[in-house]
């Protein structure tokens, strides 16, 4: 028996409207009963006599308006490919795959690299649209060319300020407004002199040129201390780095930074994957404010922070794909970790008291696992001279949940 047909499509279209759709997806938007879209998408199908559904507000409530129309013809109209950072991605995420159909066209990212003479595959293609813009400060990189969604006409002159701020003024900025319609344009400058009025509807692209004195900020774990704000207790830079690859960061993949003081270990986590997520839990609220700050400095604006003790503040949290112990070591919020832990999920915890070591030895004999013992021996001033001065041990214990 062969399956119904799909009742919901979705279309993408771009600023030529409909004589830029394919004839299979014109006939399925000229067949439609009901089209939701936002007024522009309207505007662009406007010779179609469907009734006209405009996006909830809020846009939550898409998913329910949707499934009400079950069994209806219904198009919903996204801007080119409605599967690239836009409304189809979420759509599938709540509607079976075997009830939608979708069209695309040419996205945004694809007609600015062809604008730009841009190869996709050596580019980062990054969205802003609704999102915090300050995400995009994790990809700005020495040479690197970025394609950017952007939310609207003053998105440019933000990401200007945000690579001059870091040494990278003299990166070329592009806004290519209204592509593929009769009112498309075109802005160059630089990031420094940028003062461009420019269109609401756009997409921005950067060739990222770094000054000699500009920040470096790679996105493999490793940031210097002095890029965070902190009152001195944090993970350190080389500990932070050698935590980090035993709670691999890997895309979409969320971190429980139990004790998360500034932040750091929880925002190296973010800006080492696409889309990977933190959750901080800390006390302290002048920490939390610390974090927070460090969050958007570094590009990662997402970081949740969550006031709370531990073990008790982890109830009700969704499960992790890794848990960092930096504070509040104790065997109950252990074994509550570790019982949260996804399948595969990396736990690691360091220790620099004798009475956090000596549990994170009884946790190794029981448990299994690695356990090693961090020193690092800096070089610094010793009068006119210079001298090795060591830091702090740390205990480190990690393991797999297998």
């Amino acid at each position: 028996m062969s399956a119904a047909p799909a009742w919901l499509h979705i279309v993408g279209i771009g600023e030529d409207g409909l004589t830029g759709l394919t004839p299979a997806a014109r006939a399925v938007v000229e067949a439609a009963e009901i089209i939701v879209g936002g007024d522009r998408h309207h505007t662009l199908s406007d010779a179609v006599t469907a009734e006209r559904v405009a996006w909830p507000s809020p846009f939550d409530a898409l998913i329910d308006r949707l499934r009400a129309y079950r069994g209806r013809r219904v198009v919903v109209l996204a801007t080119g490919d409605p599967l690239w950072f836009s409304v189809g991605a979420r759509i599938g995420r709540a509607v079976p795959p075997a009830e939608i159909a979708y069209h695309p066209q040419l996205s945004a990212f694809q007609l600015a690299a062809a604008r730009m003479g841009w190869s996709m595959a050596d580019l980062e293609t990054l969205t802003v649209h609704g999102r915090p813009v300050h995400q995009m400060i994790a990809f700005i990189q020495p040479d690197a060319r970025l394609l950017i969604l952007t939310t609207g006409a003053e998105t440019p002159a933000q990401i200007a300020r945000f690579l001059t701020e870091r040494g990278f003024g003299q990166s070329r900025m592009t806004v290519l407004a209204n592509m593929g319609g009769p009112e498309e344009a075109r802005f160059d400058d630089t990031a420094r002199d940028w003062d461009r009025v420019v269109p609401a509807f756009n997409t921005l692209a950067v060739d990222c040129v770094a000054a000699p004195d500009a920040a470096l900020l790679p996105r493999v774990p490793g940031l210097s201390d002095d890029l965070f704000v902190s009152d001195g207790t944090m993970t350190k830079r080389e500990v932070r780095t050698a935590t980090l690859a035993k709670l691999m960061p890997m895309r979409g993949a969320l971190l429980w930074d139990i004790g998360t003081g500034s932040g750091s270990v929880a925002i190296e986590w973010m800006r080492a994957a696409r889309s990977a997520r933190a959750i901080g839990i800390e006390p302290r609220a002048d920490r939390r404010a610390m974090a927070a700050e460090n969050a958007l400095a570094l590009g990662a604006p997402r970081l949740d922070l969550r006031e709370g003790e531990v073990p008790g503040a982890l109830e009700g949290l969704p499960a992790p794909d890794a848990v960092f112990i930096g504070g509040g070591l104790s065997d109950a919020v252990f074994d509550a970790a570790r019982a949260a832990l996804r399948p595969l999920g990396r736990l690691v915890a360091n220790a620099v008291t004798l009475e956090s070591e000596a549990l994170l030895i009884d946790l190794h004999a029981r448990h299994g696992g690695d356990l090693v013992k961090l020193s690092v021996v800096r070089a610094e001033p010793v009068g006119p001279y210079r001298g090795w001065r060591p830091s702090m041990p740390v205990t480190q214990y990690a393991l797999v949940k297998r």
